[in-house]
C-alpha cells in the first residue's frame, strides 16, 4: 500500500492557493455552486494559471527527482469532486506530479489534515486556517493577489518567517502588547537564555530541517527569520533556535523597519506572518500567508 512519507514533508493546499481560480470563485461566492461547476467543467480543458504557491510546491516536489518520495503534496479543497477534475488537470499540464485530493464541496477540509499527517496547510479561507491551527497544524491563508515568486533561484525551497506567534509561542509577544516596548525588551533581556516555547509553525520548521538533512543535488532549502526584534532582544530568538539544534540561514532584526523591502532582496517563495499589516506589506513584493495564531494575529 502506498503511504505518505514518515519522515518528510507532507504539504496540504487548497486550489486556490495552488492555482489562479480567483475568477471562477468569484461565481461561487455568489451562492450559486452549480454555476461554479458548470464553468469548471467548460474549462477542464483549459489549464488554470499558477497561483501564489505554485513556485513553493513546485520546488518541494523537486525533492523527489531522484525517485525517492520526500514531500507530498495533497490537494486539500472545498471545491466539488467535478470541479476538482480542472484542479488535477492544471497539475498534469504543469508536470506537478500530485496524486491525492481530497474535496468537500463547500464543507470545512480542515478535519482532513490529521489522517494525512500534514504538515503544512495553505488555504485562502480563513476559518479553515483558524480553525487548523486551533488543532495544532500549520497553517496560513494566502494572498491570492500577492505576485508570484522569483525565478532567480530554481534550486533553492526560499522560505521566510516571523518569529513571535510564528515560529515560538506569543509568550513575548504578549508582554509588548500588554506592557510596552521596554518592557518587552527587558523581559527578553533577563530570558536570554530561556528558550521560547514552539509556535504554531515549529513543526514545519523542523520538517525542513529533516528534508534539508535528507538532501538532493537537485534542490536545496534557504530559510530567514525576519522579526521585528531588536537587540537586546535578538539573543533569546537566536539562543531558541539553537536550542532546537536548528539553523536558519539569514535572520533579520528590524526593529519595527517595514519588512516588505527586506522580503524583496530575499526573493523568498513564501513569508509567514502572524501579523496582517506585515503580511500585507510582504503581499506586494513576494508571495505571503497570514499566520491567523497569537494575541496579535489571531483576532478578528
Amino acid at each position: 500500500m502506498s503511504t505518505l512519507p514518515e519522515q518528510g514533508l507532507v504539504v496540504a493546499i487548497s486550489s486556490r492557493a495552488l492555482f489562479d481560480f480567483e475568477e471562477e470563485n468569484r461565481v461561487f461566492e455568489q451562492g450559486d455552486d452549480r454555476a461554479y461547476m458548470a464553468l469548471q467543467l467548460e474549462r477542464l480543458e483549459q489549464p488554470a494559471r499558477p497561483g501564489v504557491a505554485f513556485s513553493l510546491v513546485r520546488k518541494l516536489l523537486a525533492f523527489n527527482a531522484d525517485g525517492t518520495t520526500r514531500v507530498e503534496v495533497v490537494i486539500l479543497s472545498r471545491n466539488d469532486p467535478v470541479s476538482g477534475l480542472r484542479v488535477f488537470r492544471s497539475a498534469a499540464a504543469d508536470r506537478l506530479p500530485i496524486q491525492r485530493g481530497v474535496f468537500t464541496r463547500g464543507a470545512p477540509p480542515w478535519r482532513y489534515l490529521r489522517p494525512l499527517g500534514a504538515h503544512l496547510f495553505l488555504s485562502a479561507n480563513l476559518d479553515d486556517v483558524r480553525a487548523a491551527l486551533a488543532a495544532g497544524f500549520p497553517a496560513a491563508q494566502v494572498y491570492p493577489h500577492a505576485p508570484r515568486a522569483s525565478e532567480a533561484h530554481p534550486h533553492e525551497v526560499r522560505i521566510a518567517f516571523d518569529g513571535d506567534a510564528v515560529l515560538f509561542s506569543d509568550e513575548a509577544e504578549r508582554v509588548y502588547q500588554e506592557q510596552g516596548l521596554d518592557a518587552f525588551q527587558a523581559h527578553e533581556q533577563r530570558h536570554a537564555t530561556v528558550p521560547l516555547p514552539g509556535g504554531p509553525f515549529k513543526p514545519l520548521l523542523q520538517a525542513l530541517h529533516r528534508l534539508q538533512q535528507a538532501g538532493t543535488p537537485a534542490m536545496r532549502i534557504r530559510t530567514a527569520l525576519v522579526t521585528a526584534r531588536s537587540a537586546p532582544a535578538h539573543e533569546r530568538a537566536i539562543r531558541t533556535l539553537m536550542d532546537w539544534r536548528i539553523e536558519v540561514d539569514e535572520a533579520m532584526f528590524l526593529g519595527g523597519l517595514d519588512k516588505g523591502p527586506f522580503l524583496r532582496e530575499f526573493e523568498p517563495d513564501f513569508f509567514f506572518d502572524d501579523q496582517t499589516r506585515h503580511v500585507t506589506s510582504a503581499a506586494e513584493h513576494v508571495p505571503a500567508g497570514h499566520v491567523a495564531a497569537g494575541v496579535a494575529g489571531g483576532e478578528r
